[in-house]
């Protein structure tokens, strides 16, 4: 597992190991899988949402608690994680769970946000954790439905070093590789994630681009996408989500990572460029193809019927 740094082991930041007593809060696409590979390691989990749902009950199956609250949840772990849906909810959440702080060791608890919000939420989460007496490690994580199900996710991690070795075996359950991006504040790990999804969004809008071109001037998209994945600009994310994208009409795109989630993101990097005075004229364009297609309702299905309004 990559890691750019090492704590030294006290009684607050020694790893933790299963049995220990986890929390997650969250359970759309990415949170049940999530909780469920800590579950398959062996530690206690105590799950909540913000709606009830199937989540709950295929956790509450597999040997989760259900808490009644985020409090309720935060107060029953070592360390509570956190998978939410855009800033709004990182922060609305973690002002109910802090709640659970009450009677907690200073310092001997710990919230890690592995959502994909932008630097100025994660302070924000980092800060509430802190006045709580917890420590705070943003952690968003690179991957989709699929990684999260198999564990191999990646994790974007900056905050406090001591939680993030303490942390290390739930991460290491849950995904494939780890970085610590900085130490003390956050915004290291919430900046990287953005650069990353804005290079996928860019990606899947030139590859629907290409599609929609081809098919109109007569190409078989099928081999479109053969020949991309021979050639120099060949891609995981091409071989794995062309085949779909090159579908005759009608195209279904079961959601993996939902349309709504990436055209979020884009507008986080684009603000984030913003603040930063770069100029992203590539990145402007495919969020603007992808606020297109969100108001044509494609917003629940996976990021790349965003090829539905390529062309257009």
């Amino acid at each position: 597992m990559p890691s750019t740094a090492a704590a030294a082991a006290s009684p607050s930041s020694a790893p933790l190991t299963p049995p220990a007593s986890l929390a997650f809060l969250g359970l759309g696409i990415m949170g049940v899988p999530m909780a469920k590979r800590l579950l398959g390691a062996g530690f206690k989990v105590t799950v909540w949402n913000r709606t009830p749902g199937p989540g709950s009950d295929a956790l509450a199956a597999a040997g989760a608690t259900v808490a009644p609250s985020a409090a309720a949840a935060l107060a029953s772990a070592d360390i509570t994680f956190a998978m939410l849906a855009d800033p709004a909810a990182a922060r609305a959440v973690v002002a109910q769970a802090v709640d659970g702080a009450a009677g907690k060791a200073a310092g001997g608890w710990g919230y890690v946000d592995v959502s994909t919000v932008d630097a100025a939420t994660a302070r924000a989460v980092g800060t509430a954790i802190h006045a709580a007496g917890g420590r705070f490690l943003e952690a968003p994580v690179s991957g989709s439905k699929a990684p999260a199900e198999g564990g191999q996710l990646i994790f974007l991690a900056a905050g406090d070093a001591d939680l993030y070795e303490r942390a290390g075996p739930a991460l290491d359950a849950m995904g494939k590789a780890r970085f610590l991006l900085g130490e003390g504040t956050p915004g290291a790990g919430a900046r990287m994630k953005l650069a990353v999804n804005a290079l996928m969004g860019t990606m899947a809008v030139a590859l629907g681009e290409a599609l929609a071109v081809g098919e109109a001037a007569g190409l078989d998209t099928k081999a479109l996408v053969e020949v991309v994945g021979l050639g120099a600009v060949a891609a995981p994310m091409f071989a794995l989500k062309g085949p779909g994208m090159a579908a005759p009409a009608p195209r279904s795109y079961p959601p993996a990572f939902p349309l709504k989630h990436q055209a979020k993101d884009l507008r986080l990097y684009e603000a984030l460029a913003r603040e930063v005075g770069v100029a992203t004229p590539l990145g402007d364009a495919a969020g603007a193809v992808f606020a297109a297609a969100e108001a044509e309702g494609l917003g629940e299905d996976d990021f790349v019927a965003v090829r539905e309004v390529c062309g257009e």
